[in-house]
């Protein structure tokens, strides 16, 4: 799980030559969808700032999807398989439940946005729709923010 993309490889062209900017670029984008996912969210919250039209607990759903994107970036792939960290309270045991909880959260956050959307919005075909969509977006790149970020970048790099 800690290398996915390790062996990632771009194609040949001269102009994609990424080698040593490779966490720059993952870093960048994953900031990128990590921001755009709560402007879009603001953005809604600002133009229906209404309870009736915007239900304030639907907010809950990315920040607990920013909760994971810590939990799951927080804990390094040499920590998860055992190379880096040995001492501690549960060494390589607990950084791999941290990660796993990381993980369940970035999931459940998305689910439930996912509910939002779809048991607030669009099966009772209230108007407006927007902030339903908004609340699924902002999640869903909050998540592949997580992700990118996460297995994006390589260890080898740093240092």
């Amino acid at each position: 799980m800690s290398g996915c993309l390790d062996n990632f490889r771009w194609p040949e062209c001269e102009c994609l030559q990424v080698g040593e900017k490779r966490n720059m670029i993952a870093s960048i984008v994953a900031g990128s969808f990590f921001g755009i996912g709560w402007w879009i969210m603001i953005d809604a919250a600002a133009a229906y700032p209404e309870m009736a039209d915007l239900h304030h607990a639907c907010h809950t759903a990315g920040v607990i999807g920013t909760v994971a994107l810590f939990m799951i970036n927080s804990v390094s792939n040499g920590q998860v398989r055992g190379d880096a960290y040995t001492v501690g309270c549960m060494g390589q045991t607990g950084a791999r439940i941290w990660l796993f909880i990381g993980f369940l959260l970035g999931f459940g956050a998305l689910i439930a946005a996912s509910w939002i959307l779809f048991g607030v919005y669009v099966v009772p075909m209230k108007q407006p729709q927007w902030p339903g969509v908004a609340v699924f977006l902002q999640n869903a790149l909050i998540f592949f923010s997580a992700l990118i970020f996460k297995f994006g970048r390589t260890e080898d790099l740093w240092g």
